[in-house]
């Protein structure tokens, strides 16, 4: 496999580069600064032409291939630039699952940024076992009424809307499969009905995430993504697309934290920073080949708990890493460390991936 960049990719490299030699510093922020200024930096990008760069043209996207996103990652960290929002498993799970009308009316403010979302799945008794949720949504003439208590909410203090699951059929009988009987939703989160509570994580931030309670909040009837009961099938294309590293830039970044604290190392390198360089560059690889697939056409599917798992053990890999070279002395560092404990539950716990892995591509238990 040949990596290196087309006449066209490097083109768009050097423009890349470019804009963020004269704007990425003053996007450069840490802790709650950075998430306040999210939504500026994504319409900042996307302004310059650096972001929905792989999403359809019709709604705002330039319709390239994905490899343009990898470039625009990578580039991004190496400016020590805020990465792009995330937010590529709502564009594919609204595109594969919503009506042309629901994609006309918000795919073009999700891509250019001018409405925020967040999204509405985990709940505090729901978290890897999704199909528990217990939301429900129940029909009222034109419109369905929420309620509920979502968790790990993010960006639900600054959200316009809301992608929800909600139970919409009732199992009297205890017959019914969890996972049936799901629906979802595009909830405006500008209501009465809804009330946002922050979450204050370990590193300090106390903007990233939220809780999220409905009472009696409205939804029209129309908001529906999909037919009533498609919640799971939308969840598992969001979950599906969210677990995959190469759509979240993240190993671009692992590396250059590797690089950058092995520059503050003098003599031996602590045993934890040299298995972290091996770990960043096998995902850093992996992505790669990954993206390759993806050029062939080649679609994933729980091949995605693969790349959750490698991603989790280098984000943790890393974190310990920060520890060995300057223990807690450098809140960034230590900031690192702290967050890197949450990969191996954000996105589904590492044990419900190895146990997709294990049931769904090698068999094991069928």
């Amino acid at each position: 496999m040949d990596f290196r960049d087309s006449t066209e990719e490097a083109a768009f490299r050097d423009r890349l580069r470019s804009w963020l030699a004269d704007n990425a510093a003053s996007f450069k922020a840490s802790g709650d600064d950075y998430w306040a200024r999210m939504g500026e930096w994504h319409q900042a990008l996307y302004a310059a032409g650096f972001f929905g760069t792989s999403w359809p043209k019709e709604f705002g996207g330039q319709d390239l291939p994905p490899v343009y996103d990898v470039i625009v990652d990578e580039e991004l960290a190496r400016a020590g630039a805020p990465p792009r929002p995330s937010l590529g498993y709502l564009v594919v799970g609204l595109g594969h699952h919503g009506s042309k009308e629901l994609q006309q009316r918000f795919l073009p403010g999700m891509i250019n940024g001018t409405e925020r979302w967040c999204q509405g799945f985990s709940e505090p008794g729901a978290g890897s076992d999704l199909a528990s949720l217990t939301t429900t949504a129940t029909r009222d003439g034109d419109n369905y009424i929420i309620n509920g208590h979502k968790i790990w909410t993010s960006y639900s203090d600054v959200a316009d809307w809301c992608l929800v699951l909600a139970r919409t059929e009732k199992d009297a009988a205890g017959r019914l499969p969890k996972h049936k009987g799901i629906s979802a939703f595009i909830v405006s989160m500008h209501q009465d009905g809804i009330e946002q509570r922050p979450l204050q994580m370990i590193n300090g931030v106390t903007t990233e995430f939220g809780q999220v309670a409905f009472d009696g909040a409205v939804v029209p009837a129309s908001n529906m993504v999909g037919e009533p009961g498609d919640g799971w099938r939308l969840a598992m294309t969001v979950v599906s697309h969210e677990r995959e590293p190469s759509t979240l830039g993240y190993s671009a970044r692992y590396g250059k934290l590797v690089r950058e604290m092995a520059s503050r190392v003098e003599g031996k390198v602590p045993e934890d920073l040299a298995w972290a360089g091996v770990q960043a560059e096998m995902l850093r690889l992996h992505v790669r080949r990954r993206l390759s697939e993806q050029l062939d056409g080649l679609k994933h599917g729980p091949e995605g708990s693969l790349d959750k798992l490698l991603m989790t053990w280098v984000e943790q890999s890393v974190g310990h890493a920060a520890l060995a070279v300057t223990g807690t002395s450098d809140p960034e560092l230590l900031s690192a460390y702290l967050y890197s404990r949450a990969q191996s539950v954000m996105g589904g716990t590492s044990q419900i991936q190895k146990n997709i892995i294990a049931s769904r591509i090698l068999g094991l238990g069928v």
